[in-house]
């Protein structure tokens, strides 16, 4: 399959350097070296420490047939995307990439090693699974896995005329889809990839990604929807291994880009909120960004807000805005294309809060609202264990006076 592109989580400053993000007057722990996974096939539950990253783990659990939700992007750690939540394409039938974490062990800021499930340190074990890296460092992880081996999935491609079209259809089509339906709506510039043809290489499409991680024979009944509604221009769209799905987007992210990205939920998507997404959307200033829209719907409406920390159990989308680009030379127009597109849909969200891992470091006001009603008791869990605030240089809880 060929290698196509998409976003991975942020750092939190807007630069980043040459190997890996950084941020000024901090203290970098390079976990990379860590890692350790263990599939237990019999329990369907895998453990990683967190140097792992998403294709490593997925690799492990696909020699068993088996797969755990993680996010769009395989270059992206484990750690800091399910402890944030962990949104992406098994999401509606799995929940969650929090929602599967069944222990985790975490070095916390006074150097204890703490274990952290149902049965230990269970304040801790809710606070992790939404509530970032507060905590402390997350060392390792256990999570469920769950008997996925074949998807039917991959990009479908559409005029940029045919958006409003498009995005209604997907509206509709997500609010009572079988759960095994994975799907986002994406702006792409067209890179130069065989299934595109070469004379629309560099022209703006909109795009659905869709994962069927149902029975393969039934997945073109459950994305026919996406191909009535308009013609699609080019697709690569079949049978693949979940681990080809999720590493396909990888070639758009190359390290040292620049990163700024605005992010909300959103439970309903309104006509005028799709003509703000359109207006916006094209002036994709170049192939790296994106807006892409998740639905979030599903087994994560399952759980009860208050039941982990992540609170936005509500929502029916997740926008974020990914403005990425190579030139620091250009931060200032890439950064005003990100913010302007916010400033036009924020208004449209009838949710008050995002998603704490597409945050920029100018959100840091967010925290509140971003972590919802379940704030207060975050910064009780934050005073247990963080009571000095070491790990702030994040979607920052503040501990309790």
């Amino acid at each position: 399959m060929p290698r196509l592109l998409a976003p991975e989580r942020p750092a939190p400053l807007l630069q980043r350097r040459k190997d890996v993000a950084v941020t000024d007057g901090g203290l970098m722990i390079d976990l990379a070296p860590m890692k350790g996974i263990h599939v237990d096939p019999d329990r369907a539950t895998i453990r990683a420490q967190s140097g792992v990253v998403w294709r490593e783990l997925d690799r492990a659990g696909a020699v068993h047939g088996l797969a755990t939700p993680g996010g769009v992007v395989s270059s992206t750690g484990i750690a800091g995307l399910t402890l944030g939540g962990g949104i992406g394409y098994l999401a509606r039938g799995c929940g969650l990439s929090c929602d599967n974490v069944v222990g985790a062990e975490v070095v916390t800021a006074d150097g204890r090693i703490l274990t952290a499930n149902d049965h230990a340190n269970e304040d801790l074990f809710w606070a992790l699974r939404g509530g970032g890296g507060n905590f402390g460092v997350v060392t390792a992880l256990e999570l469920n896995l769950h008997d996925i081996a074949t998807i039917y999935g991959g990009p479908l491609f559409y005029e940029v005329e045919d958006a409003a079209a498009v995005m209604a259809c997907y509206r509709e089509l997500i609010q009572d889809a079988p759960e095994q339906l994975g799907a986002f709506f994406a702006w792409q510039i067209a890179p130069p990839l065989p299934f595109i043809p070469e004379d629309r290489h560099g022209d703006l499409f909109c795009a659905m990604v869709v994962c069927w991680s149902g029975r393969v024979d039934e997945a073109e009944d459950a994305i026919s929807p996406l191909r009535e509604v308009a013609e699609v221009k080019a697709q690569h769209v079949g049978p693949m291994p979940y681990p080809a799905l999720n590493s396909a987007f990888d070639g758009l992210v190359p390290r040292g880009l620049q990163h700024y990205w605005k992010a909300d939920f959103m439970r309903e998507l309104t006509d005028e909120a799709i003509q703000a997404h359109i207006e916006h959307g094209k002036k994709t200033p170049v192939v790296n960004s994106t807006m892409h829209l998740y639905s979030i719907n599903g087994a994560p409406h399952r759980l009860g807000p208050e039941e982990t920390a992540f609170a936005h159990r509500d929502a029916t989308f997740a926008a974020v805005i990914a403005g990425m680009w190579p030139d620091p030379a250009d931060n200032e127009a890439n950064i005003s294309w990100v913010r302007d597109y916010y400033a036009a849909i924020h208004p449209h969200s009838d949710l008050n809060g995002g998603y704490v891992n597409f945050m920029s470091g100018d959100d840091a006001g967010r925290a509140p609202e971003n972590y919802g009603r379940n704030y207060e008791r975050l910064r009780q869990v934050k005073t247990a264990y963080d009571p000095q605030n070491l790990f702030h240089l994040n979607q920052n809880i503040e501990p309790l006076a």
